[in-house]
């Protein structure tokens, strides 16, 4: 069966499962891979009237708060210092512009976590900060820089470290935002280091059918009819829908580097406060290679920009279409929140392929557009 009857024939038992339901069915991908691929592929349009599918707060540089982003634009402002970022960060506002417009900031823009550890130890006069962005997908690499830096012996490396964990996230929909979902599609790059095992648990406290899907059309139409087929049958599972990546135990040498550098704390996500034991901030034995302690820089409190529906949208109590800002003040090209910025942004997905411009040059919500 080739990849056009795959999607057909989950598209299908998508609408059986939907007729048979009579009410509305919500699901929620919890990836930001999956919030573009499903834009891209135009999957919103395909689905049955009384089907919406939700993005959560699975775009890392979405969920960091405004905060931590004028922390690291503070820190990027010090002398001798050089930030080590990824390119999507750069972009992002913070409560006086961005790390892009930061004036005297020297911002090295890098695509693997070691070119940080490689920079720092070809400038051994100047410090180097690598920001840590993103879930359990991306932490394994930082930690790996850490253990790099104090096999070389560098005192000029450290890392701020803005990792968060999926699945306390997960939990704290259900527990602190009150927004309705009836099933879950996980993320399966999370999956593959943590297993698709780690999210029994939402299954199990909260009665929610899970399926861990891969990122192709077809893939994630099957993770759809799935859920769609288990909400209507009251059955709350977890499904591998992606073991081509993703087993139960997920990477135990990638888990074991996580314990072995960070450890779990309470902190501070965008649009869902503080969740306990979500973020992974470096040991104390690894005190050299932090930032924070190395630096001890503070910078006050700061709210979401004015207007900014940032933090309802990554948790599916808004779509960018409610946002007033969404296609006027807020575009890609001037972006006032995080989801426009971000590659993953539900925002930037809904401005690049869900939408249509009237004569007037507005942007509104394109067909097959659902709302929440």
């Amino acid at each position: 069966m080739n990849r056009d009857q795959n999607i057909a024939g989950s598209l299908n038992r998508l609408r059986d499962a939907a007729a048979r339901a009579r009410r509305p069915i919500v699901l929620m991908e919890v990836c930001g891979t999956h919030t573009m691929s499903a834009a891209r592929c135009g999957l919103h349009s395909l689905l049955p009237p009384n089907v919406t599918l939700l993005s959560g707060p699975g775009c890392p540089v979405c969920v960091t708060t405004p905060t931590e982003i004028d922390l690291i634009i503070a820190l990027a402002q010090l002398p001798t210092l050089t930030l080590c970022t990824y390119g999507d960060m750069v972009r992002v506002p913070g409560t006086a512009g961005s790390l892009e417009r930061s004036q005297g900031a020297e911002v090295r823009v890098i695509y693997s976590a070691m070119d940080a550890v490689k920079l720092a130890a070809a400038s051994p006069s100047r410090q180097f900060v690598l920001v840590g962005i993103g879930f359990e997908t991306t932490a394994p690499a930082t930690a790996a820089c850490i253990l790099e830096a104090a096999r070389l012996g560098l005192a000029n490396f450290t890392v701020l470290s803005c990792h968060k964990r999926a699945v306390p996230a997960v939990a704290a929909l259900f527990e602190t935002t009150g927004v309705r979902v009836d099933g879950l599609v996980c993320p399966g790059h999370v999956a593959v280091i943590t297993g698709s095992a780690a999210f029994r648990p939402i299954v199990e406290r909260y009665g929610k059918p899970c399926a861990v899907a891969g990122f192709q059309e077809a893939q994630m139409a099957e993770a759809l009819a799935w859920l769609a087929e288990h909400v209507v049958a009251g059955q709350a599972e977890l499904a591998n829908l992606y073991p081509q990546a993703v087993t139960p135990q997920g990477n135990p040498l990638a888990m074991r580097l996580l314990d072995q550098v960070f450890d779990t704390r309470a902190t501070a996500w965008r649009g869902l406060g503080t969740i306990a034991e979500s973020g992974l901030f470096v040991r104390d034995h690894w005190h050299a290679f932090d930032a924070r302690a190395r630096f001890d820089l503070t910078v006050p409190p700061a709210d979401e920009p004015a207007g900014c529906l940032c933090g309802a949208v990554i948790t599916g109590r808004a779509t960018p279409a409610a946002c007033p800002l969404f296609g006027q003040t807020c575009t890609p090209q001037d972006p006032v929140g995080p989801c426009m910025v971000s590659s993953e942004g539900t925002c930037h997905a809904w401005y690049r392929y869900r939408t249509t411009r009237d004569g007037k040059g507005l942007i509104r919500g394109g067909a097959g557009v659902s709302h929440a």
